[in-house]
């Protein structure tokens, strides 16, 4: 069913997909988008990651390290309809380009590997998809492998991601004799040849077919359960029809209250075509989500995706290339066209958009304009940052910006070469501006520049990027992780007075403050952990509401240091209870003064301990291995949580520091003749061993 792409470039938004492709890292995401490409037409040749021929994973440290690593955004057409296409990478040092592109995504497929099922970085992404409310069908791939099972991987769904799978199709055959499957909405069979190609159908095999009508009653019956209409129609006619069904299952995958699960196996070209009728039948367009809400001046306001509205789109990745830099947006309401005026809100500032270009990984083509639900990227716009919102200067609005996680590994890097230290500072400006996870900064002691990222993966990619791409011979220091301290035991009562006079006005502020651990520390609504609290119980006017703000700002301004190591302080509550202020020499400064300052000396007088970072690892090692592999982990200060058997290998989770986990990679290795591989999942932070200020505060 393939179709020209750019025939539908004018389709209605009704027409249009805007989806992800999410996944652990290896669950065959990429191989999936190339036989999506190749299917609809868009690509002629069916690339393969393993020949560094795939559309999607141009980069060259893509190609030579076989994972995807950025992003890529592609467009193909299906049964009339556009589909809008994000590869996005597995790896966990990558989250934050999986959590910039599903801020701006309409739906999404969940790949799974028919054999492991839910792994962490599986589940790690579907949380997120789930804090952007993002509907999902799920893809079972890989059905040909060894030990290959779509019911165990079903099972795994439904313990590991708390949602209820509703299977729509039924395998035939097992591992090496996987051919095709039974649709259980219309009960008929598809079967490929060989070399995959357009599929056979006919009617479903004699030997599947008891089996097919069980699981068909079964699908009937969970959907009942979840739909109102499907459970009127089966109490009635006890059997739920196809098309009732279809609708059902639409229904419920744009509520999120179930998951339609496919599967097929992408390296062998067998079920992409049920995938893609599903996307279409399933997903929601630009016009069945929720109409984007945006503030201006406090107010919110919501844009529905008309192109006859005013213009708004969000930046959600920015990128240098050859032929200049490339801004990619989300269009969310309104038009934009060659030559337009946009105002980026946050920077208040005005730019001309050059060129708009459809977007086919690391190919692009020049469109003269882009509507609501459109994902492109515009040449011309020298300011923008991802996160940033561009709209017609008459009517502003300000889109929440994508989540940034806190980057948690560090290292020093300089240029070998003094001649090159200037070009070394141009290089990183540009690197963070690409990739909002990194962060550059001067380490004020040493006066090295410090580069800090998501893992050592990510920081081993941003480094040999400055190489390739800026020629740049750069040094790089041992990495370092992202300490912080937190108050195990707090202070009551706590009084400062500041005081200051040198001349003129002076300053006068007197605080009393309170400090305790955060326990609890919940959510907000943004999904990431609240790290401080501030109150104030004063009463009768004591402190004025100017100055307890001021206090407040104060206090933050002493979070970035900590006693013990001047690492930041977290899971900290403070609470003003009382202070006085002077008729002429308090001021809002004098107040935000004595607030880092009384802050401050309450830290010194806390019990304080010391964070490091934690990571889950899922180490997966021959058996004959395990107890090497194990007693390696012990001397990593690791916590073991689990270990399951599955095919002759073993599978073990632990909890390890992330500072004990560099140069491990090459440790197992060389523990298991290359056999052994990991993954990890970033759970936070653990106090360090030891590592405690002051253990008997004063009273």
């Amino acid at each position: 069913m393939r179709t020209d792409l750019h025939r539908h470039l004018t389709s209605p938004l009704t027409a249009v997909r805007n989806l992800g492709i999410l996944a652990h890292v290896d669950a065959g995401k990429t191989t999936l988008t190339e036989r999506i490409l190749y299917l609809t037409g868009a690509t002629h040749k069916r690339g393969e990651v393993h020949d560094g021929t795939t559309v999607t994973d141009f980069d060259l440290q893509e190609r030579d390290r076989g994972i995807t690593i950025f992003a890529a955004a592609v467009s193909c057409a299906w049964d009339g309809h556009r589909i809008n296409l994000i590869d996005t990478p597995g790896h966990v040092d990558f989250s934050d380009e999986v959590e910039r592109s599903l801020r701006v995504l309409d739906g999404a497929i969940a790949v799974f590997d028919a054999v492991a099922g839910v792994e962490p970085q599986s589940e790690s992404v579907w949380r997120q998809a789930d804090r952007h409310g993002v509907p999902r069908i799920a893809f079972v791939n890989k059905l040909d492998r060894a030990g290959a099972d779509l019911d165990t991987a079903v099972a795994s769904i439904r313990e590991r991601l708390h949602t209820v799978p509703l299977v729509v199709q039924l395998p035939i055959g097992k591992e090496d004799g996987f051919t095709g499957v039974v649709d259980l909405l219309r009960m008929r069979a598809m079967v490929w040849a060989d070399d995959g190609g357009t599929p056979e159908e006919g009617r479903v095999p004699d030997a599947l077919l008891e089996e097919a009508h069980r699981r068909r009653r079964l699908l009937e019956e969970t959907v009942a359960e979840l739909h109102p209409v499907a459970l009127d129609e089966f109490c009635a006619e006890s059997k739920v029809s196809g098309q009732t069904l279809a609708a059902a299952l639409r229904d419920l995958t744009r509520t999120g209250e179930g998951v339609v699960v496919l599967c097929g196996t992408a390296y062998r070209n067998r079920g992409i075509e049920p995938l893609l009728e599903a996307v279409v039948a399933y997903l929601p367009s630009p016009l069945d989500v929720p109409a984007v809400r945006g503030t201006l001046d406090g107010a919110v306001q919501e844009r529905v995706a008309d192109p006859a509205a005013p213009f708004a789109a969000l930046v959600f990745k920015v990128s240098s290339t050859a032929t200049g830099r490339l801004t990619y947006l989300r269009v969310y309401s309104g038009t934009i066209g060659k030559g337009d005026m946009v105002l980026d809100v946050g920077a208040r500032r005005s730019e001309r958009v050059g060129r708009i270009l459809r977007v086919q990984a690391g190919r692009h083509s020049d469109v003269e304009r882009a509507v609501a639900g459109d994902i492109v990227a515009v040449v011309g716009l020298k300011a923008a940052r991802a996160g940033a919102t561009l709209c017609t200067p008459a009517a502003p609005l300000v889109l929440e910006p994508p989540s940034v996680a806190a980057p948690v590994v560090s290292v020093a890097v300089e240029a070998r070469r003094s001649i090159d230290a200037d070009r070394l500072v141009s290089a990183l400006v540009r690197l963070v501006e690409e990739d909002p996870s990194l962060s550059v900064r001067t380490d004020p002691e040493t006066g090295q520049t410090v580069l800090s990222g998501m893992g050592e993966l990510h920081l081993e990619v941003a480094v040999e990027k400055i190489r390739r791409a800026h020629g740049l011979d750069v040094g790089v220091g041992r990495p370092q992780v992202a300490y912080r301290e937190t108050v195990a035991r707090g202070v009551t009562g706590l009084v400062y007075r500041h005081v200051k006079q040198d001349g003129g006005a002076g300053q006068f502020a007197h605080v009393v403050l309170d400090t305790e651990p955060l326990e609890a520390a919940g959510d907000n609504d943004t999904g990431r952990a609240v790290d401080f609290v501030f109150r104030s119980t004063v009463v009768g006017g004591r402190v004025p509401q100017e100055y307890v703000r001021a206090v407040e700002a104060g206090c933050r301004d002493a979070l970035t240091e900590g006693p013990l190591g001047g690492h930041p302080v977290t899971g900290l509550r403070v609470t003003l209870t009382d202070g006085a202020t002077h008729s002429k020499d308090s001021s809002e400064m004098a107040f935000r003064t004595a607030g880092r300052l009384a802050l401050r000396e309450a830290l010194r007088s806390s019990v304080m301990v010391l964070l490091e970072p934690v990571v889950e690892v899922t180490v997966t090692v021959p058996e004959d291995a395990v107890g090497g592999v194990l007693g390696d982990l012990a001397a990593r200060r690791a916590r073991v949580s689990g270990s399951t058997s599955r095919a002759g290998t073993a599978v073990i989770t632990a909890t390890v520091p992330l500072a004990e986990l560099f140069g491990y990679a090459t440790r197992l290795r060389s523990r298991t003749q290359g056999r052994g591989t990991f993954t990890t999942r970033a759970t936070g932070y653990a106090p360090a061993p030891g590592a405690v200020l002051n253990r008997t505060p004063p009273r």
